[in-house]
């Protein structure tokens, strides 16, 4: 009996087609007219989006993008499409009567879900597994992911039996890699090394409307924080990426990092859980801008710990978790 052909599909934000003005206005055009992201009215949103932000953003960008861009193109995409053909190789004979075909796709940019999703249809799945490669769930992030596969959905008629996994944020496969990340530092934070956890921040109005993600965010640290046995002074949660007039989670990554040498810390380990791939809010935010404040303020010794991308402790993780959905 053939095996029969099961789709996976890996959804990261996105990422622009290339370190170019236009190419970063169409990805951020996309991104910032989604009322998940900006949850604003068109009328007073888009003149200002299309007038203002977009042209002044856009080319400010550049640079930065041109920074963390290596190897021809972007580290989101490309550290996404290694992960997918490892864990398809994992996968591969893991339940005979299944022939998994592993997939990255962005909600925003390339390679798209429409694209992933021709190639499912061409290989006649009738089973698609989809996981958001966002460990906390926030109403952003993985309910925008959710929003644009079925906009894709919609269009297709003979539709898969379809999973989706909401978040990973306990989940013991993606604590253990985590936590393997961050034990070439444990000795210093024995030695007043702070730890700082860096999430991305959300607005404050999300909060207030039910969204889950600070109380997801504080709860990978706690676990994480107690499988490296630190103590409660040792680590903080911050937020990064704030944008725009509106409140938003704190306290702030940078204001933090800008205060900490002034309280007799001036050693910090900064690490970004949320971020399955390095991206501009890792490599240039954190790792450049971030740095800068901290030693400007009087800080001496800065580490970023790299997120997971595709090393071989995200990929048992992908797969641990695919391999109990593919079992059910």
């Amino acid at each position: 009996m053939e095996p029969q052909a099961t789709g996976v599909l890996l959804l990261n934000l996105g990422t622009p087609d290339e370190p170019t003005a236009p190419a970063i206005r169409r990805y951020l055009a996309s991104f910032l007219t989604d009322r998940r992201v900006v949850d604003l009215p068109a009328i007073l949103w888009r003149p200002f989006l299309y007038g203002v932000i977009l042209p002044l953003r856009s080319r400010r960008l550049v640079p930065k993008y041109e920074l963390i861009w290596t190897n021809g193109d972007s580290p989101i995409r490309t550290y996404g499409q290694s992960l997918a053909r490892q864990v398809e190789s994992e996968l591969d004979g893991y339940e005979p009567r299944v022939k998994p075909i592993v997939r990255v796709a962005m909600t925003y940019g390339n390679p798209s879900i429409d694209a992933a999703l021709d190639e499912f249809e061409a290989h006649s799945i009738s089973e698609l597994l989809v996981l958001p490669l966002f460990p906390q769930y926030s109403s952003a992030a993985t309910a925008a992911t959710f929003d644009q596969l079925a906009r894709c959905l919609r269009r297709r008629i003979n539709l898969p039996q379809l999973r989706f996994v909401r978040d990973y944020h306990d989940r013991s496969e993606y604590l253990r890699a985590m936590t393997r990340s961050l034990e070439p530092y444990a000795a210093r934070f024995k030695q007043g090394t702070r730890l700082i956890f860096s999430y991305h921040g959300i607005p404050m109005a999300q909060v207030q409307a039910g969204d889950p993600y600070p109380l997801q965010c504080l709860k990978t640290a706690e676990l994480i924080a107690q499988h490296l046995a630190l103590p409660e002074d040792a680590w903080q949660v911050t937020y990064q990426s704030r944008f725009g007039a509106a409140r938003w989670l704190m306290p702030a990554t940078d204001q933090v990092l800008k205060d900490l040498p002034q309280q007799g810390n001036r050693k910090v380990v900064v690490v970004c859980p949320g971020f399955s791939s390095d991206c501009l809010e890792t490599l240039e935010e954190i790792n450049v801008e971030n740095r800068r404040v901290f030693t400007a303020a009087g800080g001496t010794h800065f580490d970023y710990v790299p997120a997971l991308n595709d090393s071989p402790d995200h990929v048992r993780m992908i797969t641990a978790i695919l391999q109990k959905l593919l079992s059910l």
